[in-house]
């Protein structure tokens, strides 16, 4: 066989032999390592029915402030939850809107927390600084917190969701959120109890 009909037979082989290996890799990327999530059906509003909630898998770290944050600690109150980073347009447009929800809501007691991925942290802190942002972020560089949530949320920033005092996840918004997609769902979240 001449040098020129050998190279694509073998470029067929290899073909062949990854996805031959594929299937095996996906079934070893399926095992259940956290809480396996479905996911989430929400309603025009953002919320999930109360009977399709699930529990939020663990999520604790250090901030980065550097001090520890278990998500856990807030059972009984309503968390809003926050994927972003500092090199995130729409997650740098949707801050204005998280501050306000975060005042409008403090005394029903509903608690912000950021999750802020893949971004280093001198340049967290510093959007942190400029925005004036006065709730914890906890610090996941490597994107591991954001990874237990792979099903439902997609791995690029910005997401929000909405944790129930049972901590479940009651509401869901991918992408850019304004004040008036998440503050009335949040305050509804809040009323349940």
């Amino acid at each position: 066989m001449s040098r020129l009909l050998r190279l694509p037979a073998l470029a067929l082989a290899g073909v062949l032999a990854l996805s031959a290996c594929s299937s095996e890799v996906a079934a070893v990327d399926d095992a259940p390592s956290t809480p396996q999530l479905k996911t989430l059906d929400t309603g025009r509003d953002g919320l999930i029915a109360v009977e399709d909630r699930q529990p939020l898998p663990a999520l604790a770290g250090t901030t980065l402030d550097e001090q520890p944050l278990d998500v856990t600690d807030y059972r009984g109150q309503v968390v809003v939850l926050n994927f972003w980073a500092s090199w995130c347009p729409p997650c740098r447009a949707e801050t204005p809107a998280l501050l306000e929800v975060a005042a409008q809501t403090a005394d029903l007691g509903v608690q912000l927390i950021g999750v802020n991925v893949k971004d280093e942290r001198s340049s967290a802190l510093a959007f942190e600084r400029n925005q004036e942002v006065t709730y914890p972020s906890l610090y996941d560089q490597p994107g591991e917190l954001l990874l237990r949530f792979r099903r439902i949320v997609p791995q690029t920033p910005p997401t929000t969701l909405i944790i129930d005092e049972q901590g479940r996840i009651a509401g869901f918004f991918a992408g850019q959120v304004r004040l008036s997609d998440l503050l009335g769902p949040v305050q509804q979240v809040a009323a349940e109890a």
